[in-house]
């Protein structure tokens, strides 16, 4: 199977999968899984990413092979829509925060996914730090395991050109022409949520103005200490980078690196969100639970061993103990 057939990447900003596919025997009304067995599956959930919809064959073929990995496994693939309409638009034109609630609702109204012990997340871009706000503000049913490719957990410095004809993200990236801090972009425009200046002078702005990573991140002075509790409860947070990413800029915001002025990055482990331990990440380095990994290639373009050996890995039954699998890069802090 070839890499491109897994991933629909496209060349706008954080672009991932897509949303809401459903593997039929996994979410029909008849399945209930019994997690009494301890070879039945923990469910696994699944965000998409920016310019992706509810049905993305890539998504189904993810699923597939979770299936391959894990027999039995219950995928669902979140779309953040109020009545699970295509949801391709809302990837680019919405309210973070508002996306965020209406998946904690869905996820603990779903009958299979809120009786489950645990649930194992995957978030592809900009659904990796949509995914940890659903951990940090909700994380019922809690997730055990997340793992997140190329997703901006320390935000953008910039935001990507969109292609000749896609005409949804240059709708919304025409808002751009109002402030960025402005609370009419800050609700509108999805990147505008987790974008985050360089510039020293900036950064009170984006304190006070941006709706969603100032608060996930807990950079405001009143730190809210259920993010932190939420968070240290994973079992293992999986960040992986892409070595030549072109899209999330800068790249080191999958690992939550921080870019200066004079053009320096700052790893996570010299940041004062760390030193402090504002989310939690220290505590979870401590344990082991936090690991850095790397991809060779561009924004999302994952081959097929890499989700082989990463669904090896953390999927799999409740009572399982991740075991590391040969192939991976990993880099610790």
């Amino acid at each position: 199977m070839r890499t491109s057939s897994l991933l629909a990447t496209t060349a706008v900003l954080g672009c991932s999968l897509a949303a809401t596919t459903r593997r039929p025997k996994a979410n029909s009304k008849s399945a209930q899984p019994s997690y009494d067995d301890s070879d039945n599956p923990l469910p696994l959930v699944i965000w998409h990413g920016l310019g992706d919809d509810a049905d993305s064959e890539g998504l189904a073929e993810i699923a597939k092979l979770a299936d391959d990995i894990a027999p039995g496994i219950f995928v669902h693939i979140i779309n953040p829509t109020p009545d699970g309409s295509d949801d391709r638009t809302s990837t680019f034109i919405g309210n973070v925060t508002h996306q965020v609630q209406i998946v904690c609702d869905q996820l603990a109204k779903n009958r299979v996914l809120s009786t489950a012990p645990a649930i194992d997340a995957i978030g592809f871009s900009q659904g990796g730090q949509f995914l940890r706000g659903y951990v940090e503000r909700c994380n019922f049913p809690r997730v055990r395991n997340l793992i997140t490719f190329g997703s901006q957990h320390n935000g953008i410095t910039e935001f990507k050109q969109c292609g000749a004809l896609d005409y949804i993200c240059k709708a919304a990236m025409a808002l751009l022409r109002f402030n960025v801090w402005s609370t009419f972009v800050q609700n509108r425009l999805v990147p505008a949520q987790y974008y985050r200046p360089v510039e020293d002078s900036d950064y009170a702005l984006y304190l006070d103005g941006s709706n969603y990573l100032a608060d996930i991140n807990n950079e405001r002075d009143k730190k809210n200490e259920t993010y932190k509790e939420n968070l240290v409860r994973l079992d293992n947070f999986v960040m992986y980078l892409f070595e030549n990413d072109t899209v999330a800029i800068p790249k080191e915001t999958s690992w939550f690196g921080e870019v200066q002025v004079n053009g320096r990055h700052t790893p996570l482990e010299e940041r004062k969100m760390y030193k402090e331990d504002w989310l939690g990440l220290k505590t979870l380095d401590r344990k082991g639970a936090l690991s850095f990994r790397t991809i060779k290639g561009d924004h999302m373009h994952i081959p097929e061993h890499v989700f082989k050996d990463v669904m090896t890995e953390f999927l799999g039954p409740f009572n399982k103990t991740a075991v590391s699998v040969d192939g991976f890069e990993s880099e610790e802090l």
